[in-house]
């Protein structure tokens, strides 16, 4: 088993032990175990899947949208920090669908980069909360 902390702006979101964490990174999607190699790297917008117990099936796991930050993996410590964490299980549907019909009128509505920038960052963001919300909601009807 290895320690998982997820740790955003507003507080500690997971602290416990783990089987599996699936994280999204630059190059990609990677899988933290047991003795895992010592690794910093950066977090990139997107899904982070807990696996709690090595019996646990993909319905079992506890699923979280982040935003960008930071991975540490050192002596079965696995810590990241992020500026935004959601659990899947306190995401309302409505209210993301709704904030990302607004993110989208900005990105239409946006008059230089920067905006552009800011507007599809918001985007991004919504489409992972509503990806986990999705995720959650047919895992648990299995």
């Amino acid at each position: 088993m290895i320690h998982f902390q997820l740790v955003a702006l507003s507080g500690t979101k997971f602290d416990g032990e783990a089987y599996e964490i699936v994280l999204p990174t630059l190059d990609g999607e990677i899988g933290v175990l047991q003795d895992h190699m010592p690794l910093v790297s950066v977090a990139t917008t997107g899904v982070v899947a807990v696996r709690k117990d090595p019996k646990d099936t993909d319905r079992d796991r506890e699923y979280f949208a982040i935003s960008g930050g930071v991975i540490e993996v050192s002596g079965n410590k696995l810590r990241v920090l992020v500026d935004e964490a959601d659990n899947a299980a306190d995401i309302s549907e409505a209210e993301a669908e709704a904030a990302m019909e607004r993110a989208q009128q900005m990105k239409a509505e946006a008059k230089d980069q920067v905006s552009l920038d800011h507007a599809q960052q918001l985007v991004d963001r919504h489409a992972v909360r509503l990806h986990v919300a999705d995720l959650h909601r047919r895992h648990r009807r299995s």
